[in-house]
């Protein structure tokens, strides 16, 4: 099979994060739950994880990642600890759901939603988001890349805007978290939610949140930390704060086997190789005649491009790619009608969306556009 469908899930992972993830459930404990080797080594693996996420971030203290169930859990920590009835939030009309309903919900409560114009090509302008911040704004929340289109937000702009309005800044980064390089100093961001299986390559089920010291989320959750048991409150000591009940050390242990194998490989390296081969994928798709291809037909860009063949429905196309091609992609709104309502796309029930990843080879991307050029004349 080609797998092609990396902007859901990455696949295959490196062979350290299947060994890991094996080793860790073979061995248990419970980090934090007493003073047992087992205990302590747990201990150890989530610490590793924290210590290696900052360095890819750029983080200067590991404590302030906040381990989630994935993305869209640390959004709705965000989203929920920093936004109150009365309050405004501006963002963007790229968004995934993981940031929309979310929103949505919290409309519903009170809160003041602007979704701010959004090229599909260039994101949205830092003047633009300028302009919709108000007295009462109390956040501003971007994607960093489109999971759609793989469009970028002009990131360390909008941010500098948030600095300059001294409102926080929160950034989904699903798409670009291990294949985009991040500084969250340089770019001004107060809140990173990333989830772990994409290209951070470990396991489902793992993400987390980086808070700044200029932001302090109430949390949603609390309950057993392992330490502070006296406390009759959630310790305020991070990470303890936003963390309750026993952590996904498999899970984690594994992400941080795959974070490990991203900084040996370099962000940069990875980045720069990715975007060659997205060129090479779009300049195939875009000679094709009878395809649309939406989003940046040059890099920069997020590895998910997003196309439509005309007379075809997305899903005939994907079907047709894993019948007969045992290629695997995605068809549809992808998670972010939002996005479609942007290109045009809703109402066709969207988009076919190709999105390679760290192991996919440059002949696997050759064999997908001779598939799409035959299914294209019939």
């Amino acid at each position: 099979m080609i797998y092609l469908d990396n902007a859901a899930t990455s696949w295959p992972k490196p062979e350290a994060v299947y060994d890991t993830v094996s080793e860790s459930i073979r061995r248990g404990g419970n980090p934090g739950r007493g003073e047992s080797e087992k205990a302590r080594a747990a201990a150890t693996d989530i610490i590793e994880a924290r210590t290696a996420l900052a360095q890819l971030f750029h983080i200067s203290d590991p404590n302030r990642i906040v381990f989630a169930l994935n993305a869209t859990d640390a959004i709705n920590l965000a989203l929920q600890g920093m936004l109150k009835p009365g309050d405004h939030v501006v963002t963007s009309r790229m968004e995934h759901n993981a940031v929309t309903r979310p929103l949505a919900y919290l409309e519903d409560a009170g809160i003041r939603v602007t979704k701010v114009t959004t090229d599909p090509v260039k994101g949205a302008s830092p003047d633009t988001v300028r302009a919709a911040i108000c007295p009462d704004t109390k956040l501003v929340v971007m994607t960093h890349a489109s999971n759609v289109t793989g469009a970028l937000n002009p990131i360390e702009e909008i941010g500098a805007v948030c600095r300059e309005k001294n409102v926080p800044f929160l950034v989904d980064a699903s798409q670009s978290a291990g294949a985009i390089p991040i500084d969250v100093v340089k770019m001004n961001i107060d809140l990173l939610a990333f989830p772990g299986h994409k290209s951070l390559l470990g396991p489902t089920g793992t993400g987390a949140l980086y808070v700044s010291e200029s932001v302090s989320p109430v949390p949603i959750r609390s309950g057993g930390t392992g330490v502070f048991s006296e406390v009759r409150l959630q310790p305020q000591q991070l990470p303890y704060y936003y963390e309750a009940g026993t952590q996904n050390t498999v899970g984690i242990s594994g992400l941080c086997a795959g974070v490990h194998y991203i900084l040996e490989r370099s962000v940069n390296n990875i980045y720069h190789e990715e975007q060659k081969m997205l060129q090479h994928l779009i300049d195939g798709l875009s000679a094709i005649d009878g395809v649309t291809v939406y989003g940046p037909l040059t890099p920069p860009r997020a590895a998910a491009v997003s196309f439509n063949i005309d007379g075809l429905d997305c899903a005939d196309v994907a079907m047709i790619l894993e019948t007969y091609y045992d290629i695997s992609v995605r068809a549809g709104l992808q998670c972010a009608p939002d996005t479609h309502r942007l290109l045009g796309t809703f109402d066709m029930g969207g988009t076919v969306r190709v999105s390679p990843g760290l192991f996919t080879k440059p002949e696997e991307i050759d064999t997908f556009v001779k598939a799409i050029t035959e299914i294209v004349n019939g």
